[in-house]
């Protein structure tokens, strides 16, 4: 997952179409109807009958949410979202977004959302507190660096032994480079804006963030830094799925309309008009 500071771009073009009507199903079909692979959940199964209650971060980051206003529809995961409502049979005017933070979202316990989308990666270890859809994105990790500095240069991996690389705690970046396997001792940090504050700080010679993170930063909000390379994908994949609460009555619908949308091809269109150009020519790490 990753969090960054909101920026002011023109990386991306205009909000994607959101999403194909499911096909089979009535045109007056209720709110919440669900898809036919999932089953149709009930209005009680729902935060807020008749509604779809969707979270995003307490402050949403591009490339996923624009500008910080997830009811846009622009961004990734702000379009995902939209598109799996509309799977779901709910109107764009029908979907309500609340926030949390990332570490509250995926404790076990009550929620305030019906899905929360925040680049989580699909481990069993959160699986044993929240369930996840079917994902909707694997992501690759990278390495950002500031020019000049000691990472400057790096080619392969085991120029990596040289330099100090901060990562942010629990993540697929740290869970990554403790999977490489040859002494990585990374500097841990509470969230990504803290772990690329200690790289402009000095602190730390590289930043691991997912490879589209790690490409708008580099583009947009941190000086004179660019991507060392892409790490080898090992150890947690980084695949992404919604955030559901624990054994949630929504959770096989959800994952249904998420199966959907990539069969139709609706996640590979979004990828494209979000995230496309964000990670072509960065250099594979070996």
């Amino acid at each position: 997952m990753s969090r960054r500071p909101v920026l002011r771009t023109a990386l991306v073009a205009s909000a994607a179409a959101l999403a194909l009507l499911l096909g089979g199903c009535a045109s007056n079909a209720a709110p919440g109807a669900g898809s036919s692979a999932g089953g149709t959940p009930s209005a009680d199964d729902y935060v807020t009958p008749g509604k779809f209650t969707v979270a995003t971060g307490e402050t949403a980051y591009e490339p996923y949410v624009y500008d910080d206003k997830p009811e846009s529809g622009e961004g990734f995961e702000s379009a995902v979202a939209y598109a799996v409502a509309d799977k779901l049979g709910f109107a764009k005017d029908d979907v309500e977004w609340v926030r949390t933070s990332f570490d509250a979202a995926i404790a076990p316990g009550p929620k305030s959302f019906d899905v929360n989308l925040q680049q989580y990666t699909i481990t069993d270890d959160r699986k044993k507190g929240v369930d996840f859809s079917s994902p909707y994105y694997s992501a690759s990790q990278s390495i950002i660096a500031l020019k000049g500095g000691k990472a400057d240069g790096v080619k392969d991996l085991a120029g990596l032994k040289d330099i100090t690389i901060g990562a942010m705690a629990n993540s697929t970046s740290a869970l990554t480079l403790d999977a490489l396997d040859f002494g990585l001792t990374p500097k841990l940090y509470n969230s990504n804006e803290d772990a690329t504050a200690a790289l402009g700080a000095g602190q730390v010679d590289a930043v691991v963030l997912d490879t589209p993170t790690a490409y708008v930063a580099v583009s947009a909000y941190i000086k004179d830094s660019f991507i060392v390379g892409e790490l080898p994908k090992v150890g947690v994949e980084d695949q992404w799925g919604l955030l559901l609460a624990k054994d949630s009555p929504l959770t096989p619908a959800v994952s249904a309309a998420v199966d959907e949308l990539r069969e139709d091809g609706t996640l590979a269109k979004l990828e494209k008009e979000w995230l496309s150009g964000l990670t072509a020519g960065v250099t594979k790490l070996q």
